[in-house]
C-alpha cells in the first residue's frame, strides 16, 4: 500500500530542488549539478507522475522546467533588418524580376549575374561577432527586432563561437538558416509535426539544456552588418566564410540567364527529395553585392533577391459543402469545405475558391471530385474539376447576394479598367459584425498592433463572450473575467496584459495601417503619415470640408492615387468609423512620424523627375532621394522644391507649369553634379 503522504512529501522536495536548479542555471549561471544528473532528476519526478497522476495537483514537471526568470526573451533590435523574401512561382516571374533589377540598374538588355542557393525551410537567425568573437544571437522576430536566442544556438557544435581577428572584418553579421535534418527528425518526430516546427520549438526552448537534445544544424547564407566590407560578390562572401569554418550549402552555384535559371530550378527541384534537409525552392540573389545596395529594398523585401518556389503539392478530394467568409474590408470570399487530405505534409479541410467569378468559370460544385495545390504558405486553392465523377443530381452553386450579416453586397466599378470588379463586397463596415470581427484580427496583427498572444483565435473567443466588440475594446479588458476562462492562467492573463500594454505606444505610420482603410497598405501608410506628421493633423480628417483639401493634396505624393483617396473619403464618411477611431485614439499614445534619414542632400526637400536618365534608372533616382532625407512627389505643385529633368524625353507641359510656378529646374548634367559633389 503507498503511503501518499510520505509520496507527496518526497515528490515536493524534488520539485524544490529542479526549480533550485533551474534558479542556479538561469540566474546566477552556477549550475550545481551536470546535465546528467539533472536529466536523471527530471526523468525520476516523470515517472512519479505517470504512476501517481494525483502530484499533478501538486506541481507539475512540464510547468517548471524550461522556464526562466523572464516572461519573454530580451528583445533585441537587428543591426540591419531580416526582410522577407518576395517569391516567384514560375518562369514568368522570374523574367519579370529581372526585367525590374535591370530596369532599376537602367540596364539595357545585359544579362545580370545572379547566384543561387537552396532556400531551407528552416528557421532564420542571426550571428554576430565582434573582434572575431559571437557577441549575439537573435531570432529573425519581425525583421527589425529579434529574440536573444544565443544560448540555444551556441548548443550547434558546428556554429564557430570564435574567429581569428585577423581574418574578419571588426563587425561582422552572418545570417543563417536553422534544421534539422530528415533522418534526425524520424527519431524525435512523436514529438514535433514536421521538422520546421521542430526547429522553432527547440530554439525557443527557455532551456538551452532542451535545445542541446535536439540535433540542430544550420547553414550560413547572408550577412547583414559588416564594417569593413570586404567582399565584391555573394560567392565571395560564401567562399571566404566556408574557409572560415562556416558551414555553407553544396549545390549553390552562379548563374547569367533564365535559361540557367530555368534548368538548375528543374534539376535541384528534382533532387530535393534526395536532400536529408527540406528546401522548398531557390534564393536568386544579385551576385554583385555594390548593385546589391544600388537596388536597395522595399520595406518587407531586397530588391536584389527573389525566392523561386518549387512546384506546388497537388491533391484530389471532395467538396461536401461551399461556405462564405467575410473579410475585413467587406470582401465575400467563398470556401471549399473538403475532405481531409494530406498537401506536402499539412492535412488540409479547407480551399480558397477566389470568388464568384472562378466559381462560374470551372463550374465548382458542392459534391464535386477536385485536385487542390498547396504551394508554400499559401492557402490550397482549388486547380480543377473531375466531371466524370460529377453525380447526375449536380446542381451549378448559386453564388448568395447577401452578406452573413443579411446585408446586400455589390460589386463595384473598377477605376482603371472601367469593369465590375471579381469580389463581391458588403458595405456595412463596423455595422457588420462579420468585419467587425475581421477588423480587430488586422488590429492585433503583427504588422499592425503586434500584440503577443493575441491571435485570432483569442480575438474569437473573447469576441463571443462580447468582451470586445471594438477596437478600444483590447485596450479595456476585464482581465479578472480572463483569468476565469479556460485555458487562460494567471501567468498567461499577465503575459496578456503586458502585451496589450506594450502595444499602447504606437507610431503614426502603424497606427494608420491599423485601422483598416482599404487600399492602405503599409508604404501608403508611411506616406500618409508623413504628410500628416501627427495624430492631431490626420484627425482633422474627420471634417468633409477640410478632408477634401486635404485628399486633394494626398493626391500629389508619389504612390498616393485616386483608388486611395476615394477608400479614404469612403471610410470617413461613415459617422460609426469615426467614432470608433475616436475611442481607440483615447486609449493610445501615438508618437509622431518622423521621416528616417533626414540628413543628406535633398534633406526636406521635394523633388519631382520627368524624362529618362542614360545613367540611373527613375526608381534608382527616386530611392537616391529618399535614402538622402528627401521625398518625390507625383505633380507639379507649389510644394515643389525641384523639377529634375532628364535627357530623354521630358514632358514639356510639366517644365512649362514649374517655370510658371518659379520651380527651380535641375537638369540630368547638374543632378549628376550634386550627387557627385
Amino acid at each position: 500500500m503507498v503511503d501518499k503522504s510520505k509520496l507527496e512529501v518526497n515528490f515536493k522536495k524534488k520539485i524544490k530542488e529542479l526549480v533550485e536548479h533551474n534558479k542556479n542555471y538561469y540566474s546566477k549561471n552556477r549550475p550545481k549539478v551536470s546535465d546528467s544528473e539533472y536529466d536523471i532528476l527530471k526523468k525520476e519526478l516523470i515517472d512519479l507522475e505517470s504512476k501517481f497522476p494525483f502530484l499533478k495537483s501538486i506541481g507539475s514537471v512540464n510547468k517548471i522546467v524550461g522556464a526562466t526568470p523572464s516572461n519573454d526573451f530580451k528583445k533585441i533590435k537587428h543591426l540591419s533588418p531580416m526582410l522577407s523574401l518576395s517569391n516567384a512561382f514560375n518562369r514568368e516571374d522570374m523574367i519579370d524580376f529581372v526585367k525590374k533589377v535591370n530596369k532599376f540598374l537602367n540596364f539595357d538588355k545585359k544579362n545580370i549575374e545572379l547566384f543561387c542557393e537552396p532556400k531551407i525551410d528552416g528557421i532564420s537567425a542571426t550571428l554576430v561577432y565582434e573582434k572575431g568573437n559571437l557577441s549575439k544571437g537573435l531570432s529573425r522576430g519581425d525583421g527589425t527586432t529579434g529574440e536573444d536566442i544565443l544560448l540555444n544556438l551556441i548548443t550547434i557544435s558546428s556554429i564557430p563561437k570564435k574567429i581569428d581577428p585577423k581574418k574578419v572584418p571588426d563587425l561582422f553579421e552572418i545570417r543563417c538558416e536553422i534544421y534539422i535534418s530528415k533522418k534526425d527528425f524520424l527519431k524525435i518526430k512523436d514529438q514535433f509535426s514536421n521538422p520546421r516546427n521542430a526547429a522553432s520549438g527547440s530554439l525557443r526552448q527557455k532551456d538551452p539544456r532542451e535545445t542541446k537534445r535536439i540535433p540542430l544544424k544550420y547553414f550560413a547564407y547572408g550577412f547583414g552588418a559588416v564594417q569593413p566590407m570586404i567582399f565584391s560578390k555573394q560567392s565571395e562572401f560564401l567562399e571566404k566564410i566556408k574557409d572560415l569554418g562556416f558551414i555553407v550549402n553544396p549545390i549553390s552555384r552562379e548563374v547569367k540567364n533564365i535559361e540557367e535559371i530555368e534548368k538548375i530550378h528543374q534539376q535541384i527541384d528534382d533532387l530535393r527529395s534526395s536532400l536529408d534537409y527540406d528546401i522548398d525552392g531557390l534564393v536568386f540573389k544579385v551576385n554583385d553585392i555594390n548593385f546589391q545596395k544600388r537596388l536597395g529594398n522595399t520595406s518587407n523585401s531586397p530588391r536584389w533577391a527573389i525566392a523561386y518556389k518549387f512546384s506546388a503539392e497537388k491533391a484530389s478530394t471532395r467538396i461536401k459543402e461551399i461556405t462564405i467568409q467575410v473579410g475585413r474590408t467587406g470582401a465575400i470570399t467563398p470556401v471549399a469545405r473538403v475532405e481531409p487530405v494530406t498537401v506536402g505534409g499539412v492535412v488540409v479541410s479547407n480551399a480558397t475558391l477566389h470568388n464568384e467569378d472562378e466559381i462560374i468559370r470551372k463550374d465548382i460544385r458542392v459534391g464535386d471530385t477536385i485536385q487542390i495545390q498547396r504551394a508554400g504558405d499559401v492557402i490550397p486553392q482549388v486547380l480543377s474539376v473531375d466531371v466524370s465523377k460529377r453525380h447526375k443530381s449536380s446542381e451549378k452553386f448559386k453564388f448568395p447576394s447577401k452578406c452573413l450579416c443579411g446585408a446586400e453586397t455589390k460589386k463595384e466599378i473598377n477605376k482603371t479598367t472601367k469593369k465590375l470588379d471579381a469580389v463581391r463586397r458588403c458595405f456595412k463596415g463596423y455595422d457588420c459584425k462579420f468585419i467587425a470581427k475581421e477588423k480587430l484580427k488586422h488590429i492585433v496583427s503583427k504588422e499592425a498592433f503586434n500584440i503577443d498572444g493575441f491571435g485570432k483565435k483569442v480575438v474569437d473567443q473573447f469576441w463571443n463572450l462580447n468582451l470586445i466588440n471594438e477596437p478600444a475594446d483590447i485596450f479595456k479588458l476585464d482581465y479578472k473575467k480572463i483569468k476565469n476562462l479556460e485555458g487562460w492562467g494567471d501567468l498567461s492573463v499577465s503575459n496578456l496584459k503586458k502585451a496589450i500594454d506594450k502595444s499602447k505606444k504606437i507610431t503614426l505610420d502603424k497606427f494608420i495601417y491599423s485601422i483598416g482603410i482599404r487600399h492602405i497598405g503599409q508604404e501608403n501608410a508611411k506616406t500618409i503619415a508623413a504628410f500628416f506628421v501627427s495624430i492631431k493633423e490626420f484627425s482633422k480628417i474627420y471634417d468633409l470640408k477640410i478632408r477634401k483639401t486635404m485628399l486633394k493634396n494626398l493626391r500629389e505624393l508619389d504612390g498616393i492615387g485616386e483608388t486611395q483617396t476615394i477608400s479614404i473619403n469612403n471610410f470617413f464618411s461613415i459617422n460609426k468609423n469615426i467614432k470608433i477611431i475616436k475611442n481607440l485614439i483615447k486609449q493610445l499614445s501615438i508618437e509622431n512620424y518622423f521621416v528616417e534619414n533626414r540628413e543628406g542632400k535633398f534633406s526636406n526637400k521635394k523633388l519631382m523627375f520627368t524624362g529618362g536618365f542614360k545613367s540611373i534608372s527613375r526608381s534608382e533616382a527616386k530611392s537616391i532621394v529618399e535614402s538622402n532625407g528627401g521625398k518625390v512627389l507625383g505633380s507639379i505643385s507649389k510644394k515643389l522644391d525641384f523639377l529634375i529633368v532628364g535627357d530623354s524625353k521630358p514632358t514639356r507641359k510639366k517644365i512649362d507649369k514649374a517655370k510658371e510656378m518659379k520651380i527651380k529646374i535641375i537638369t540630368e548634367q547638374e543632378w549628376n553634379e550634386i550627387l557627385d559633389s
